[in-house]
Parts: C-alpha cells; sequence; structure tokens
C-alpha cells in the first residue's frame, strides 16, 4: 500500500498546514512541476546550453553551460529526514560530455542518519507514524464507545458536567472516525493516482474530516470554559449555559468549515483538497484552533491559580506536602481534557522539529481519546460507586429471586400470594439500595 498522506496534521499540530506525503506522491507531483518549467522553456535556449534540463526520477535540473555547477536544495521527499546539521545541498556540474553524476549522493545529502550509522528510509518513517495513530484511534474509539455507554446507562450520572463530558467523548469518536474514513478513501489504489484525486466524495471527506477536528477543539475549550466559569460564579444556571456550549460546540465548527469549503470550492479546488497551499483560505481553520488552544492555555493557568488559593485556605484541612499533591494531581487531570499539550509546538515555526512533532502530536494525540474516557469515566469516582450500587443491586435481587424459587416453590402459580411476595422482595431490595447509598458517599 502507497501512503499519500497522513491528512492535514493540525490534529498534531495544527498550525502545520502541510501533508505527510509518501515518496511516490511527493515524486510525481515534483515531476509534473518540472514538466511545466520545460514546456514553459524558450525552445532556442537548448542550443545556448550544452547541458539541458533534466529530471533524474527526484529533482529538476535546469539547463546550465560547459564549467558551471549547478546547485539544487534536497528534495522535498526527504526535507524532515535531514539532521540540522546538514545544509541539504546536491550539485551537478556541466561537462563536454553532458551533466555529472550527482554529489554528494542523495543519501549521504538528505538522509537522516541513524547513531549506529544507517540511514532511515522515509516511507519506514510514514508507515511507522500511520501505523502508531491508527492503533491510538482505534484504542481511543473503543474505550471511549464504552464510557459512552456507561454515562447513557446510569440515570443518576446525568448532568450537566457529565453531558459536557459525553458531547466531548463524541466529539472524539468522529474524530476517529473521520480519520479512518479518509485514510480509507484517499489510500484505497495500490498505485499513486490517489494522489491526485479530485472527487466529490473525496472532497465531502475532508469537509467532514475537518468539521470533526475543529469540533474536538472546541469541545475541549468548552471543558475548560465550563470548569472556569463553575469555580468563578457564585450562581451557575448551568442548564442553560448548556444551552449555548452545545451552540458553540457543534455551531462554531460548522460555520467555519461551510465558510472553508466555499472558499476552496471558488477559489482553491485542486485536487482533494487536504493540501492547504493558500494560507488565507487555510485560516479560516486555523485560526478558530489557534484561539482555542490559546484561549484554554489561560483559562488552564486562571484555574490552577484559583486551586492555589483554594487549597492554601485556612479552611481547607491537611499539610503543606498533602496540598500540592492534590493540586498536582488535579493539574495533571486538566491536561488531557483541556487540550493542554497541543500547547508544545502550537505556536513554533512549522519547520523546526518536524519528526518530534508529527510523532509526538499524531501519534501520541491519538491516544487522547482514551487517556480523557480512562480519567474522566472509568476511574471517576461517582461512575465507579454507581456501578457497584447497580452490581450489589443487581446481585441482591438474584440472590433473593433464586431463594424464593427454591424455598416457596408453589408460590410461582398463586396470583395473590405471589403478588405480595413480589412486594415484599420490591420493598427490600429498596431498602438495600438506600442503606448501600447511606453507607458510601460517591466520590466527585
Amino acid at each position: 500500500m502507497i501512503y499519500c498522506s497522513l491528512g492535514p496534521v493540525y490534529h498534531v499540530s495544527v498550525l502545520q498546514v502541510s501533508s505527510l506525503h509518501h515518496s511516490d506522491c511527493v515524486i510525481k507531483r515534483e515531476h509534473e512541476k518540472c514538466m511545466e518549467r520545460m514546456a514553459e522553456d524558450d525552445p532556442e535556449n537548448d542550443l545556448e546550453f550544452r547541458c539541458p534540463w533534466l529530471w533524474d526520477n527526484l529533482t529538476c535540473w535546469q539547463p546550465a553551460r560547459v564549467g558551471e555547477v549547478v546547485v539544487v536544495s534536497c528534495p522535498e521527499l526527504f526535507i524532515q529526514f535531514m539532521s540540522e546539521e546538514d545544509d541539504g545541498k546536491l550539485s551537478r556540474n556541466c561537462t563536454e560530455g553532458g551533466w555529472s553524476e550527482t554529489f554528494p549522493h542523495y543519501v549521504d545529502a538528505c538522509m537522516f542518519d541513524e547513531p549506529n550509522g544507517t540511514h532511515e528510509h522515509p516511507d519506514m518513517y510514514y508507515v511507522s507514524v500511520k501505523a502508531l495513530y491508527t492503533v491510538g484511534y482505534s484504542t481511543s474509539l473503543v474505550s471511549l464507545c464504552t464510557a459512552m455507554v456507561i454515562l447513557c446507562r446510569f440515570r443518576k450520572l446525568h448532568c450537566t458536567r457529565n453531558f459536557i463530558h459525553m458531547n466531548l467523548f463524541v466529539s472524539f469518536i468522529l474524530r476517529a472516525i473521520s480519520v479512518f474514513i479518509k485514510d480509507g478513501v484517499l489510500y484505497a489504489e495500490e498505485d499513486s493516482n490517489h494522489c491526485f484525486l479530485h472527487t466529490v466524495e473525496c472532497k465531502v471527506v475532508m469537509v467532514f474530516f475537518h468539521y470533526c477536528v475543529l469540533s474536538n477543539y472546541f469541545w475541549l475549550f468548552i471543558e475548560g470554559l465550563y470548569l472556569f466559569t463553575l469555580l468563578v460564579e457564585t450562581f451557575f444556571p448551568e442548564r442553560r449555559y448548556f444551552y449555548w456550549y452545545t451552540i458553540i460546540g457543534w455551531g462554531t465548527p460548522t460555520i467555519c468549515v461551510v465558510i472553508w469549503a466555499v472558499l476552496r470550492l471558488h477559489f482553491d479546488d485542486i485536487g482533494c483538497w487536504d493540501m492547504n497551499d493558500n494560507a488565507g483560505i487555510w485560516w479560516v481553520i486555523k485560526g478558530p484552533v489557534l484561539a482555542s488552544i490559546m484561549i484554554n492555555f489561560v483559562l488552564f493557568i486562571g484555574i490552577i491559580i484559583i486551586l492555589v488559593q483554594k487549597l492554601q485556605s485556612p479552611d481547607i484541612g491537611g499539610n503543606e506536602s498533602s496540598i500540592y499533591l492534590r493540586l498536582a494531581r488535579s493539574t495533571l487531570l486538566l491536561i488531557p481534557l483541556f487540550g493542554i499539550h497541543y500547547t508544545v509546538f502550537a505556536f513554533s515555526p512549522e519547520d523546526v522539529s518536524k519528526r518530534e512533532r508529527l510523532v509526538f502530536e499524531l501519534g501520541l494525540g491519538s491516544f487522547q481519546g482514551f487517556v480523557v474516557a480512562v480519567l474522566y469515566c472509568f476511574l471517576n469516582g461517582e461512575v465507579q460507586s454507581e456501578i457497584k450500587r447497580k452490581w450489589r443491586s443487581w446481585t441482591v435481587n438474584r440472590y433473593f429471586a433464586v431463594d424464593l424459587k427454591h424455598r416457596h416453590p408453589s408460590l410461582a402459580s398463586s396470583g395473590v400470594n405471589g403478588g405480595t411476595q413480589l412486594s415484599i422482595l420490591s420493598k427490600s431490595s429498596s431498602q438495600i439500595r438506600m442503606s448501600s447509598l447511606q453507607a458510601e458517599s460517591p466520590a466527585t
């Protein structure tokens, strides 16, 4: 399978507008550019230059006279695999016999040198990154669906806070699904023809992909805004606020993506819309994402300050070490919920640490949904208490049902006595559940 791109990677780096490309796609695109330059050249120049235009399957070399040395940069394919010490320059001499061999060799000048002296092939890096984020999204998808079932199943868990969590879970689920759909559509073909897909279906998939990712960032922002408002405001009408949260979380991305799609259709209708060479149009998506990350970071700092003040209040018991321990725990819990890890590379130049940012944001970022589901559902004290309560209730009911069946088999055929016994059983079960609730106070 040949992979042309890993998709617009603002999932991992919201500022990285370029896509990861497999070698065949990059080479094919560069070849077409070279052919266009050759076609635009004046044919009379062929008589002036001894060394004509040359496409060597990696780089386009412009015409040169005898004795001239043509210097070009490493092909785009190798740019993100070069070490910072390499200048990334290639040369060819124009001799009486034509073009000389490339010096230094492509491998020596453009490929990343591993500590053991071997060179890492770009294709292996792409495949490894894709495999990593595929595993990450699959894990997140399973865990998030399980968490959604738990939160929907237990009525006692239905509150504004968990409703916001559930919307965030849905946004993560849609994000994972959109990635799988995008990969399936863009990379369904075995050859390099998929590099230049421009069907309506392909563009619709990219619109859906951008909408899912943008919605995910906005629900991360809403999580931060909700918690900050909860800590700051004394009177907090949660139901009314939740209405506006829903509009912001799902409505704003819709507006942004529709505007982006219309602009792409009229001013940059190229390919499958998976490349974002037009920076002005890309800012329709990029700007709101950056704004949500920046605001969430400010809210995160504000919440940490509020937590410090509350934990150091005289009304809060405990020694200094326990206070800092609780503060550290709260901070670590908020990082995946707010998406604070996106700030690591959010405002850094796009050509800096490309390898590290791709692994960190594409690979590790795909596991964010799994981490959020674990922290805010599976390890949540309130959820665990409700599951234990339901389990105890089911166990008690099952025990009494089996015990009554063995002790009084005649009751099964007696309508009056059976109804009385069921009434007694119901009352007993209710008393047991009440005592269970009183004995156990769910953690928040």
